[in-house]
């Protein structure tokens, strides 16, 4: 695994899933993590995780719909550290799995909100701090229907999409610069969110979310040059 000793990394979606056992390796591997979630319960247990084992993490409980607060972040993090040497957006809200004109405007809204417009804010509040990193490095998290267009994954493929177009622009926009911008699609994993999407899947036959920190860990290191890829997991 890469050597993360000194660098600050913030992760959405850090309190259950991929981003909850991204979060727990970084500080194990030296970071210091500032993790990000909506239920508090949950980034709780991951403090408590990373400090049982010697690591050191902020914790941020906070709606990432709401894009003032997420102004407030960059301000804070500017104030503390001046810099971000790491960006895991790992949070994703699923919505709904239904034809596309029985999505409810509200539902769809609030993935679109949570998947594409929350990282939007989160790089427009946070470019200045990842270009002052020596070595700034952002990891969009994305799914196979971004690409797929599946049929009934509607808002959530729609939002993937976007994210993806989005890390792409960057990726060129930042490309003279130290930041390095990928994605990352996971695949089927483990988690809550699969268990929603596909009810009566075995699970037992998919990767642990922990299975991710490998090609993470790369995405994330100083180490890893390359810009605009995206790498997909194959265990």
């Amino acid at each position: 695994m890469m050597d993360h000793s000194g660098r600050i990394v913030l992760v959405t979606g850090a309190s259950r899933g991929i981003g909850y056992s991204a979060a727990k390796h970084l500080a194990a591997a030296g970071a210091h993590v500032v993790a990000v979630a909506r239920t508090q319960g949950g980034l709780e247990d991951l403090d408590d995780d990373i400090k049982a084992a010697g690591g050191h993490c902020t914790l941020v409980p906070m709606d990432l719909k709401d894009g003032d607060s997420i102004d407030r972040l960059g301000k804070a993090l500017n104030d503390r550290f001046q810099k971000l040497d790491g960006l895991l957006m790992n949070a994703g809200q699923l919505g709904d799995i239904t034809p596309m004109p029985h999505i409810k405007p509200m539902d769809w809204d609030s993935v679109i909100s949570v998947n594409l417009t929350a990282n939007y804010r989160l790089i427009r509040a946070l470019d200045p701090l990842l270009r002052a990193s020596d070595a700034g490095r952002v990891v969009a998290v994305t799914s196979s229907v971004a690409q797929s267009h599946r049929a009934y994954w509607g808002a959530y493929a729609v939002s993937k999409a976007g994210l993806e177009a989005m890390a792409n622009i960057y990726a060129q926009e930042t490309e003279i610069t130290k930041v390095r911008v990928n994605i990352y699609d996971p695949g089927g994993t483990r988690t809550a969110m699969r268990a929603k999407a596909v009810p009566g899947e075995d699970a037992s036959v998919l990767p642990d979310p922990a299975d991710h920190w490998p090609n993470l860990s790369k995405l994330l290191s100083a180490e890893f040059t390359d810009t605009g890829n995206l790498l997909k997991f194959s265990g």
